[in-house]
């Protein structure tokens, strides 16, 4: 974890409720004038569960991860407030009783297969695109109601929350949607920051589903008797909104201090793009396949979706299985060594979304594009590395022309920015300064604005200011090999078929910027 230097005041504390999609966390972080400090009070595993029906987050398992983490906080000393955040997309059903509906479905269970026709049969994909501004992913929250649309739990519930807005209603008793969060649904309107009556009328979904939008730094409540007795926290503990989408939290945490800068939030999913004062509704941008995602402040975070350190780390649990190693610095080193460009794969490619055997499938994607086999951990894992830098680089200089924007310097923040080798190749192809860091921005993105609204710091610049004066971060500059990267994004373009994308190639016919 990050340090500080010392302050003669005692900071205040927060806890950041931070899950992903493999782990979830209570960070404790301290604010002060020139202070943030992260203790990580609880770390638990988020295993997600295959049932018959299909897979689904083990939801009451998170809260008690969550409980416990709130309980290690408040025998460290107490906590000011606390915020929520996590993946997006996903959500859980009430009934009229306020019960759980089952478990939440995952995003990479397959029941959404099909569920976009259904839709752009009522709402075509331009005019939805004009209104929600969101990229089309097979998993979007719309697509997921659609394949639930005859479903009795549908049929019985009176309340659709998110994630992150479940466990805060399981914290306080409270209802409501936040708006970063919301506007990864599908049902929220770009332009006016609200749900659209439109959509939802047109999709038959009841509007009475979902409920009040809350802003980044609203308060949500209070704790629960219950749980403030388990965890031992006062019951007058608030809990705070916070930009409750861990990338729209990620991106607060940016340590921009100079403008014309874009960002990569990078773990499971890499997140690229720019943070724009308004959305991007063109044609364009709806055939490129970008998203326009509220950030605080009223921000757009303008951005495409990228596979990620998904497929190492699938690869990692598929060797790990075969008994081979698995130590990440290892496995870098020997990447380091490996030929460079020797095969690149689209990391987008729907053959690498559902878990699995992930060095399989890379070996036969490369097979199929007529490229060399990697055969070897160290040339998958170099492989992998290389491919992702060029799905940077496409996505990033593809952003700035659709917004009309000059991108002097990339911001790499998450787990994704403790990847020397993948820093360094993010900064060749894109040839572009990389900073990388800070590692915890999602758990610092969700700390500062609890402290915002506690008083403690100022605006968005402000934030911005804090973390780069207190965090770790580390500079990479391109090493100018341009010729050798160009001529990979050019095989990389001719190698895959844009049928094979992700986005489909319906949403994908638009000039691409190598």
């Amino acid at each position: 974890m990050t340090t500080t230097p010392p302050s003669s005041a005692i900071p205040s504390a927060f806890a950041a409720v931070d899950l992903g999609a493999t782990s979830g966390r209570v960070i404790l972080g301290r604010v002060g004038p020139e202070n943030l400090d992260l203790t990580e009070a609880h770390r638990f595993p988020n295993t997600p569960v295959r049932l018959p029906d299909g897979l689904r987050w083990d939801v009451l398992a998170l809260f008690q991860g969550v409980l416990d983490g709130l309980r290690a906080a408040a025998r460290s000393g107490g906590v000011t407030s606390i915020g929520v955040d996590t993946w997006a997309v996903d959500y859980g059903l009430l009934d009229a009783d306020g019960a759980l509906l089952g478990h939440p479905y995952h995003y990479r269970d397959r029941r959404t297969d099909g569920a976009a026709e259904q839709v752009w049969a009522r709402v075509g994909p331009e005019e939805l695109y004009g209104v929600t501004g969101l990229q089309h992913l097979p998993f979007n929250t719309v697509f997921q109601l659609a394949s639930a649309a005859t479903s009795a739990q549908l049929r019985a519930a009176r309340t659709l929350l998110l994630v992150p807005d479940l466990l805060v209603h399981w914290l306080t008793g409270t209802v409501g949607a936040e708006e970063t969060n919301a506007s990864t649904t599908g049902l929220f309107d770009a332009r006016t920051g609200s749900w659209s009556k439109d959509i939802l009328g047109r999709l038959s979904i009841d509007p009475n589903l979902l409920p009040p939008l809350r802003a980044p730094g609203d308060p949500a409540g209070t704790l629960l008797p219950h749980v403030a007795a388990y965890t031992g926290l006062d019951a007058r503990t608030p809990v705070t909104t916070v930009a409750s989408h861990d990338t729209a939290s990620a991106v607060v945490a940016v340590p921009a201090t100079e403008p014309n800068f874009a960002y990569i939030s990078c773990g499971t999913w890499s997140l690229a793009g720019l943070e724009l004062d308004a959305p991007v509704l063109t044609e364009a941008s709806r055939a490129a396949n970008f998203t326009n995602e509220r950030g605080i402040d009223g921000t757009i975070r303008f951005l495409r979706n990228i596979m990620g350190m998904w497929l190492f780390e699938e690869c990692r649990r598929t060797w790990d299985k075969r008994g081979l190693p698995t130590r990440i610095p290892a496995l870098l080193a020997d990447a380091a060594r490996a030929t460079p460009f020797a095969a690149v794969v689209d990391p987008d490619a729907p053959e690498f979304l559902a878990p699995g055997d992930m060095p399989d499938r890379i070996q036969e994607h490369c097979r199929s594009t007529g490229q060399p086999v990697p055969d070897s951990q160290g040339a998958v894992v170099r492989c992998i590395l290389e491919s992702l830098a060029l799905a940077h680089r496409r996505t990033l200089r593809r952003a700035a022309e659709l917004a009309g924007r000059d991108v002097t310097h990339v911001h790499l923040v998450g787990g994704g920015a403790r990847n020397d080798l993948l820093c360094r190749l993010t900064a060749d192809a894109t040839g572009l300064p990389v900073v990388a860091g800070p590692t915890e921005a999602t758990a610092l993105g969700n700390i500062l604005v609890q402290a915002r609204a506690a008083g403690l710091v100022g605006d968005l610049p402000a934030m911005r200011r804090l973390v780069a004066a207190t965090q770790h971060l580390r500079h990479y500059s391109p090493r100018g090999d341009m010729a050798a990267w160009d001529a990979a994004a050019a095989r990389l373009d001719i190698a895959r078929p844009d049928t094979a994308r992700l986005d489909t190639a319906r949403l994908d016919t638009a000039p691409r910027s190598s």
